[in-house]
């Protein structure tokens, strides 16, 4: 399971900064970190949603307020865009000192614009990532258009930004002027991805045409269809967290990593990772998974145990069959669950042992959920259909296992 992991380091101003730094169940393919929107904060939902996603995907992610925001330290009214984008590196400092060297960022609104500028300044990044970026930083003034005035003739001013008052002084906008971001992602020279919604109302999609066009390839374009600006819905923040670690996947991993052997039809290859203790890869055609042991053992828990699997086959057999009997009966079955365990257990009679054998026996335990709308006759045949699964059968037969040492 996924760990979050609170800590705090310096920002560009001298202030203490608060952030989160999401681990992987276990050992991280490479680190990275998410820089949140204009006077929001690491804990808004995209920022937290997205994170978790990349944890659940390997990608072990630090998640940071910027100064003067959040629980971070400092005055907001003393930051700019160019303090966010030396708090990026000194977070990238952070994680090289205390962890690894960050290899991809991320960066939603004008946090995304950051990030694009931020890596120029940060050698260990090999992918970016944007959500709902404007192309030019000066975008950020519309929040507070009504004020505008009153800061070029006084030099600060009180606005309000999602409800909440800010101090906005002129050395910000003279900031955000003298940055360029679509030449910064011109410059890039690293793969990057821009996602954005068609309908975002707070930064429309012409941004990303024109961050899309000044970007050299590999470059990526990912709609966000019909997700607001701050990507609110919960769907939407796991969508995207999950197409950025599929797509940053192949330029994050380093030459360790293990490159998946290719199994022929009809086989199973299993075969060590070399991170973690007990990780082993599992590749079954185009299917690639993970078995681990938990961390009680000595594992990272970074997949199923191999009694995991055995349970989800014995679970996924039961399903399936009870589902193609259902379907040839024209049944009105919805829905089939099935919950299994296993443990070593003592039978308590010989129905349940194996003629030449003790009574310790695997005993595993089967729970199934019939949903529909099925008479007492239907779930009864249905339930035993369940024993006529495959994999029960194989489990309740005679096994002949055949090993031998190959070069």
């Amino acid at each position: 399971m996924a760990q979050s992991e609170r800590i705090e380091f310096t920002g560009s101003q001298g202030d203490v900064l608060a952030a989160r730094l999401e681990r992987p169940a276990g050992p991280a393919r490479a680190f990275a970190i998410f820089a949140h929107c204009f006077s929001c904060s690491k804990d808004i939902l995209a920022a937290s949603r997205i994170s978790r996603r990349l944890a659940a995907q390997g990608i072990a992610v630090l998640r940071f307020d910027f100064t003067g925001l959040g629980h971070s330290q400092g005055d907001f009214a003393n930051t700019n865009f160019s303090s966010n984008i030396e708090d990026l590196v000194r977070a990238a400092d952070y994680l090289a000192e205390h962890e690894q060297a960050p290899r991809l960022l991320v960066g939603h609104s004008l946090g995304g614009a950051a990030v694009i500028v931020a890596a120029g300044k940060i050698p260990s990044v090999t992918a970016v990532a944007t959500l709902g970026a404007p192309s030019d930083a000066e975008h950020v003034k519309h929040q507070f258009d009504a004020h505008l005035d009153e800061i070029e003739e006084t030099g600060v001013a009180q606005v309000k930004l999602a409800g909440r008052p800010f101090t906005i002084k002129k050395q910000f906008l003279d900031d955000i002027a003298g940055h360029s971001v679509e030449a910064a992602a011109e410059a890039l020279k690293r793969p990057l991805m821009i996602a954005h919604a068609p309908m975002d109302a707070t930064v429309s999609i012409d941004n990303a045409s024109r961050l899309f066009l000044a970007a050299k390839h590999p470059k990526t374009f990912l709609s966000l269809d019909e997700a607001d600006h701050l990507l609110t819905r919960g769907e939407d923040a796991d969508y995207a967290g999950d197409m950025i670690a599929a797509w940053a996947g192949r330029y994050i991993d380093d030459g360790g990593s293990v490159t998946p052997p290719r199994s022929k039809a009809g086989q199973t290859i299993v075969q060590e990772t070399g991170k973690g203790r007990y990780q082993n890869i599992v590749v079954d055609g185009d299917h690639i998974l993970l078995a681990d042991e938990p961390r009680s053992v000595g594992g990272d828990d970074s997949g199923p145990t191999p009694y995991g699997y055995l349970n989800a086959a014995l679970g996924a057999c039961t399903s399936m069959t009870m589902r193609m009997y259902a379907n040839r009966k024209n049944w009105p079955l919805d829905t089939i669950t099935v919950s299994v365990s296993h443990e070593k257990g003592h039978a308590e009679d010989c129905e349940d042992c194996v003629e030449g054998q003790d009574k310790n026996v695997d005993i595993f335990e089967r729970e199934i959920r019939i949903e529909g709308d099925l008479d007492e006759a239907q779930r009864a045949r249905l339930m035993e259909m369940a024993d006529r699964c495959p994999v029960h059968r194989t489990l309740h037969s005679p096994v002949v296992i055949r090993t031998r040492s190959v070069d």
